[in-house]
């Protein structure tokens, strides 16, 4: 039975951190760690320093690939998810930080820091894989998909 947009939404908010991998200078790969949140829409929202490399390598080029899942011992589960940034404002960024500030802890301390930014991630593909099970379960999701 293939995997719903609801169970993959499911796990996905059962994480609260995920692995940002965005475009550097030359086009060399640059990766960090980040808190997120998810919405319904399966799109992510997260927040950054105007200070580090990544917010430079987003404004250059909004494309991004997360992994989310995978660092929980036994427990082989990941989702690659690739993704368009943008900065959202507005009745989004309020939705969204609304979210944020409920589910990640230290976001409203964060939201007072000079500097902070807040990005979107609209999913292009994601795929679910899970080890857990033998053959293993890998599931495929288009951006129509999960509209």
């Amino acid at each position: 039975m293939p995997m719903s947009r609801e169970d993959l939404l499911a796990f996905v908010r059962k994480h609260r951190y995920g692995v940002v991998a965005s475009v550097g200078p030359q086009g060399r790969p640059q990766a960090a760690l980040v808190g997120f949140v998810a919405n319904d829409a399966c799109e992510l929202f997260f927040d950054s320093f105007t200070s580090t490399r990544k917010v430079g390598n987003l404004r250059a080029d909004p494309r991004v690939a997360v992994v989310i899942g995978g660092a929980t011992p036994g427990d082989e589960r990941t989702v690659q998810y690739e993704g368009i940034v943008d900065e959202p404002s507005g009745k989004v960024l309020e939705q969204f930080q609304k979210q944020y500030f409920a589910d990640l802890h230290d976001g409203k301390r964060r939201s007072k820091l000079p500097g902070i930014l807040y990005f979107r991630v609209r999913p292009r593909w994601i795929r679910y894989t899970d080890f857990n099970v033998n053959p293993p379960r890998i599931e495929e999701f288009s951006a129509d998909a999960l509209r």
